[in-house]
């Protein structure tokens, strides 16, 4: 009997097996466990403990690992979404690749609720890892995008401390760590207001005084039906779990960059930035060049922004750098660098 078929009978009679370290527990109704079954359950003691680790392992690797594009015979792309673990980001830039690449989302503990998400980014690249590396063996392309880079990032780095072979990372729109503190934070929140207030200035300035008050009447019309949809939407939708989990792993994964300071990185990397307004001085993105030597980079269209350029019609032109790229490892496997103008 095979051990899937033992195991099926063994639930057919409503006998629960588990593992508690080495060994095997058991409970079954009275006058189930005759002493053959008994016998036979000592005797596939090994085989029963192993089978039952393997399968708790590929159950939280299925968590893990989101096939995106499950064939191909191409270099895989595991890819780490933004803060909020939604591995669904990368559909457009996995449909654009086309089916010969593989490419697979990377999500993080947490966003089923069944355990709590983790706080250190050197955590969760070694979750992360740990299952990569079960899922099949390397060479791997690493990706992120948005916050889910920096993670990227330090995974690249923990498959190679354990010996896998990491053809490039590819870090898409991502800001450097220090970004994400709070005061750099509260600076761009005020930035955005400095610069939506000087947008209405500019505005006024090039009315006439009766199209002045027509404008200023209509934007304040305007913020309390705002505010008035949102106090609805708040006091009709009650938040399900799904989001309240997602919102936990978002907290979390902000604590966890927060915290977090990379160290040098020998291997490839590629930086795509959403548009070329984001090399310039000042871009918190332009100090990975800090800590990886071996760059190259790319620029999205001038319409794309952080939050956006993964998505149609954006994406189009960042798979094709991206492609380009990884082709470009896969034929010659060197890497010369390119830096955008």
């Amino acid at each position: 009997m095979s051990m899937p078929a033992l195991l099926a009978e063994l639930r057919s009679r409503n006998v629960k097996i588990w593992t508690e370290g080495d060994q095997l527990r058991c409970a079954a109704p009275t006058g189930v466990l005759t002493p053959e079954l008994r016998d036979r359950l000592h005797r596939e003691k090994s085989a029963i403990v192993q089978f039952l680790r393997s399968a708790e392992r590929l159950s939280r690797q299925d968590r893990a690992i989101v096939p995106l594009q499950a064939g191909g015979e191409r270099i895989p792309v595991f890819a780490v979404p933004g803060h909020n673990g939604n591995v669904f980001s990368f559909r457009f830039l996995a449909q654009e690749l086309g089916v010969d690449q593989p490419f697979f989302g990377l999500q993080p503990p947490g966003i089923d609720g069944e355990c709590e998400p983790l706080t250190r980014v050197d955590e969760l690249a070694a979750y992360f890892a740990a299952r990569i590396v079960a899922f099949q063996p390397g060479p791997y392309i690493i990706a992120g995008h948005c916050s889910g880079g920096a993670i990227a990032f330090e995974l690249a780095r923990e498959l190679q401390r354990q010996g896998a072979t990491v053809t490039v990372l590819a870090m898409f729109g991502t800001q450097y760590p220090s970004w994400f503190g709070r005061g750099t934070q509260l600076l761009e929140r005020l930035a955005q207001h400095g610069e939506w207030l000087r947008h209405h200035i500019r505005m006024l300035v090039s009315l006439s005084n009766r199209e002045r008050r027509r404008y200023v009447t209509a934007r304040i019309a305007e913020r309390r039906r705002q505010r008035l949809a949102a106090r609805e939407t708040r006091d009709d939708a009650e938040p399900d779990a799904s989001t309240i989990h997602r919102a936990n792993v978002a907290a979390a994964t902000l604590t966890a960059l927060r915290r977090y300071i990379p160290h040098h990185f020998t291997g490839r990397v590629a930086l795509f930035y959403p548009n070329v307004d984001w090399m310039r001085q000042g871009n918190s993105m332009l100090l990975w060049r800090r800590v990886a030597a071996n760059i190259e980079e790319h620029c999205g269209p001038d319409t794309s922004e952080g939050d956006v350029m993964l998505h149609a019609p954006n994406v189009r032109l960042i798979a094709e750098q991206f492609d380009d790229c990884s082709r470009r490892l896969e034929t010659s496997g060197h890497f010369v660098p390119v830096r955008a103008g």
